[in-house]
């Protein structure tokens, strides 16, 4: 098996990029990713600025841009995708998440059992 029969996205980290490559995601990919998050960012800010949403809606308008910019960076900076390869991240991520979700619902559980308490 030769060098060139090696599939170029077929490579461990560490490994030297392929011929021509600068680095695994491309530089196209980078760009999509950084004018893709700079759209998000500057949509937030239009949002909040202008009367373009009802005013009511606006915080959930800006957690909806918020989870689509942390989708942004997860498959454009992070290389988070769903491909078989990539299943030791997504578990990783999904288990990160469920520890922030755990400790931010139990100390949301605690303080409100405790203001409960402090109030009678």
């Amino acid at each position: 098996m030769s060098e060139r029969d090696i599939d170029p996205a077929d490579t461990a980290p560490g490994d030297e990029a392929a011929e021509g490559e600068a680095f695994a995601g491309g530089i196209a990919s980078y760009a999509v990713g950084l004018g893709l998050a700079a759209l998000l960012t500057a949509a937030a800010f239009a949002i909040v600025n202008l009367p373009l949403v009802w005013r009511p809606a606006i915080p959930m308008a800006l957690v909806v841009l918020a989870i689509a910019q942390m989708g942004v960076h997860l498959v454009f900076f992070l290389h988070v995708s769903s491909g078989p390869d990539n299943t030791n991240n997504a578990l990783a991520l999904a288990f990160g998440t469920l520890v922030v979700l755990l400790l931010i619902g139990g100390s949301v559980w605690i303080l409100g059992h405790l203001d409960h308490a402090m109030m009678r």
